[in-house]
């Protein structure tokens, strides 16, 4: 591979701001937080719905007021922890988040 001798470097000029007085990464705006991620707020509460219908189905299976074998009962009652758990944790956020309770924000959030 060939390499560029030729290539005559310039140094930069001493002016680290190019005529800015304000660098803008580096200012804050606390409204630029609050965004809501609706997105997310709409799978956190799919997923909410989907946990409790699996978690229903599961203990019907369980309690023998619906067929099944305890293996289908068992793969119900996985599949709804594992959709359960993430889904109330981000509603739980969104919703004190919406309230103004301390410590809680819309940023805290991950957006889709």
């Amino acid at each position: 591979m060939a390499s560029r001798r030729q290539v005559r470097y310039s140094p930069l000029s001493q002016d680290d701001d190019n005529g800015r007085e304000d660098d803008l990464r580096f200012s804050y705006n606390p409204k630029a937080l609050d965004r809501i991620p609706w997105k997310s707020i709409a799978l956190a509460l799919f997923l909410l719905s989907l946990g409790c219908l699996l978690l229903f189905l599961s203990v019907f299976i369980f309690t023998g007021h619906m067929g099944g074998d305890q293996s289908q009962a068992y793969g119900l009652l996985m599949l709804g922890i594992l959709s359960f758990l993430p889904g109330f944790y981000e509603t739980r956020v969104a919703y004190y988040s919406w309230r103004g309770a301390p410590g809680y924000r819309f940023s805290s959030i991950p957006g889709y």
